[in-house]
C-alpha cells in the first residue's frame, strides 16, 4: 500500500504527534509499505529524519516561508501534491489545524484519495482567548470542511473520541471515529542503560532518591503543582533524601517554574536538564525512582508507555486519557488534578514503599506490552486504510 502521512513539523522536540507519526511510519515501512511522511523545514532535524529514512521511509520536508505560532506557511506544497498525491492509495493527517492538513484535503478531494485524520488530542479551544479565537476562525474556514470529508477521524481514546463528538456536532462524526491509541516501540527497551549512568552523569548521589518529570515545559503540563508538592514533600513531610528532575524543551514555562521553585526554597533540590532524547531519555527513567505527570489536560500522554516500558511506576493527574492508562493503585496512583497535597501524598507513599513500587513497575510493564505494543495499533490502523481504500 502506497501511503503519505502528513505532520507540519518534524522534530522529536514537538512530542507526542511527531512521535506517533515517526513510529507508526517505522512499522508500516517493516511491513513492506510504501510510505512517506510530508513535512515541512520547520525546525526539521535532519539526523532524526535520517534514522527513519533507512528503514526506507521517503521524507519530504517543503520550505516553510512564514508562521504564526505553529501554523506553518507552506505554499510550495501545492505543487508537491498537484503532481503527486494520486500516486498514494491513503492519506494519514496527524494533529488538526495546520496549513498543511487545509492543503492536503483540497487536493485529496480533487484527486479523490481517501485521507484519515488523527487530531491528536488538538481539537478542543483550550488556549488564552487569541488562540482560541484563532482556532475557532480555522474551523469555519476549513476545519469543519475537514473532518466533513474525511473517511475516518482517528481517536486516541474514549476521552478523546467524546471531545470530538461534543465539539463537531455532525450526525456523520459518529460514524467516522474509530479509537486507535499510541503505541510503543518496545525495542528500543529490550537493552536499557545501566541504573548509574544517569546520576553519574549529572552528579547525583547515589542515596538520592530521583523524581522524574519528562516532557513539554507548558503551564498544561501542571510543572508547578509538581513544585509545590515537592516543597511539601521537604519542607512539611521532612522528606530530604530526593530530587526532582525536570526534563524537556521550553515551551514558554521555564522561567515561571525556575522563580517559583526559588520562592518556594527548593530550588537547590531541583535539576532543570533541557530536552533529553534516545539512551540519555531511558537512562533517565532507569535512573528513577517515580515518575510525575501532573498535567491540567492530557489526552493521551506519550510518556506513560515509556515510564511502563522502564518498569517504573507513576503518579498522575486524573484527568483525560491519563485516568485509563494509570491503573490507580496497580500501575501507579491517581490524583486530583491541582490538589497539590495529595499529590505530595502519593508520591511519599510510593518513595517510602520500596516493594509497592516495584509491583507497580512490573504491572506497568505487563500493562504496555498486553495492549500498546506498535506492532498491534499499526495492524489495527492498516485495517483502517484497508477500509477506506476498498471503500
Amino acid at each position: 500500500m502506497r501511503i503519505l502521512q502528513v505532520i507540519p513539523y518534524f522534530t522529536p522536540k514537538r512530542g507526542g504527534d511527531v512521535n506517533a507519526c515517526y513510529h507508526i511510519s517505522k512499522e508500516l515501512a517493516r511491513r513492506g509499505h510504501n510510505v512517506t511522511i510530508l513535512t515541512t523545514d520547520f525546525e526539521f532535524d535532519k539526523d532524526y529524519a535520517k534514522s527513519l529514512e533507512k528503514f526506507g521511509v521517503k521524507i519530504v520536508p517543503v520550505n516553510c516561508v512564514m508562521r504564526v505560532g505553529l501554523f506553518l506557511y507552506s505554499p510550495a506544497i501545492k505543487s508537491w501534491l498537484k503532481f503527486n498525491i494520486k500516486n498514494y492509495d491513503v492519506v494519514h493527517m496527524h494533529s488538526f489545524r495546520s496549513y498543511q492538513n487545509n492543503i492536503v484535503m483540497k487536493y485529496a478531494v480533487i484527486f479523490k484519495v481517501p485521507y484519515v485524520v488523527q487530531p491528536h488530542g488538538s481539537t478542543p479551544y483550550i488556549g488564552k482567548l487569541p488562540l482560541v479565537m484563532l482556532k475557532r476562525i480555522y474551523d469555519m474556514l476549513w476545519g469543519n470542511k475537514i473532518m466533513k470529508n474525511a473517511a475516518k477521524i482517528i481517536a486516541l481514546n474514549f476521552f478523546e473520541l467524546e471531545k470530538i463528538k461534543v465539539h463537531f456536532k455532525y450526525n456523520y462524526i459518529s460514524s467516522k471515529i474509530v479509537i486507535i491509541p499510541n503505541g510503543i516501540d518496545l525495542s528500543e527497551y529490550v537493552s536499557l542503560p545501566p541504573k548509574v549512568f544517569f546520576k553519574k552523569n549529572f552528579k547525583i548521589t547515589e542515596d538520592k532518591k530521583v523524581i522524574l518529570y519528562l516532557g513539554r515545559i507548558h503551564k498544561i503540563k501542571g510543572i508547578d503543582f509538581l513544585i509545590k508538592a515537592f516543597s511539601l514533600l521537604k519542607n512539611r513531610m521532612n522528606f530530604n533524601d530526593a530530587i526532582l528532575v525536570i526534563a524537556g524543551p521550553n515551551d514558554g514555562y521555564l522561567k515561571n517554574v525556575n522563580a517559583l521553585a526559588h520562592t518556594l526554597g527548593v530550588s537547590d533540590s531541583i535539576m532543570f536538564v533541557g530536552p533529553l532524547f534516545d539512551r540519555k531519555k531511558l537512562a533517565a527513567y532507569v535512573s528513577s525512582d517515580l515518575c510525575v505527570l501532573p498535567s491540567r489536560y492530557e489526552a493521551f500522554g506519550n510518556v506513560l508507555l515509556e515510564i511502563y516500558a522502564c518498569g517504573k511506576p507513576v503518579v498522575a493527574s486524573r484527568v483525560g486519557g491519563l485516568k485509563d492508562l494509570v491503573i490507580d493503585g496497580q500501575t501507579g496512583l491517581l490524583f486530583e488534578p491541582g490538589n497539590v497535597e495529595q499529590l505530595a501524598r502519593s508520591i511519599y507513599k510510593i518513595l517510602n514503599d520500596n516493594y509497592a513500587a516495584e509491583e507497580m513497575g512490573l504491572k506497568g510493564n505487563n500493562f504496555v506490552r498486553e495492549n500498546f505494543t506498535m506492532e498491534k495499533v499499526v495492524e489495527r490502523l492498516r485495517n483502517v486504510y484497508d477500509e477506506v481504500v476498498e471503500r
